[in-house]
């Protein structure tokens, strides 16, 4: 089976489930900040001590001070984010339409199909054991297949059923 170069990222391949994988994680993303900078500015509001107001700089509450630290950590938090949001559910998809089209392959018959993901892609250990599976299926297939030639040149070849031999023609229509 030929494989073509693929692109490192397509925002194509399962959109449904990239669409449902983004909504969750941005959605997570945006709660964890909007809740940090709540509980940052909550504790910011307090005032302070008697004792800070002879600082050089007068300041009634902290979160005079803190606003804009949590303001850009919060636009940080979220930038980042949504950076994860875009990509991680690539590396989900991405493996996913990869078995998926191989195991078409496999469904129609070619148990020769291996199925092969980058390096560094994820459900490494789902392909593999996927591939095991395959690889074992293939070698009962290719015994059975054996067998019915042995038995189709035996004598008792002549007397097969119907559905025996259609039962050797399908086995022989499988590619090992």
């Amino acid at each position: 089976m030929a494989h073509s170069k693929r692109k490192k990222l397509n925002l194509n391949v399962k959109k449904e489930f990239q669409r449902w994988l983004l909504g969750r994680i941005f959605l997570a993303v945006i709660l964890s900040a909007v809740v940090a900078a709540l509980i940052l500015y909550g504790y910011a509001r307090t005032e302070i001590c008697d004792s800070f107001y002879t600082a050089h700089v007068a300041i009634r509450r902290v979160s005079d001070l803190l606003w804009p630290v949590v303001l850009a950590g919060s636009a940080v938090s979220l930038l980042s984010g949504m950076l994860l949001a875009v990509f991680l559910p690539q590396k989900i998809a991405g493996p996913l339409f990869r078995i998926e089209e191989d195991l078409k392959a496999i469904g129609k018959g070619d148990l020769t199909v291996t199925i092969t993901l980058r390096s560094g892609d994820t459900l490494q250990d789902f392909a593999a054991s996927i591939n095991e599976t395959v690889a074992e299926l293939r070698e009962r297939v290719k015994k059975a297949q054996d067998g019915c030639v042995d038995l189709e040149s035996s004598e008792a070849g002549r007397q097969m059923t119907e559905v025996q031999r259609q039962g050797c023609a399908a086995l022989k229509s499988l590619k090992t």
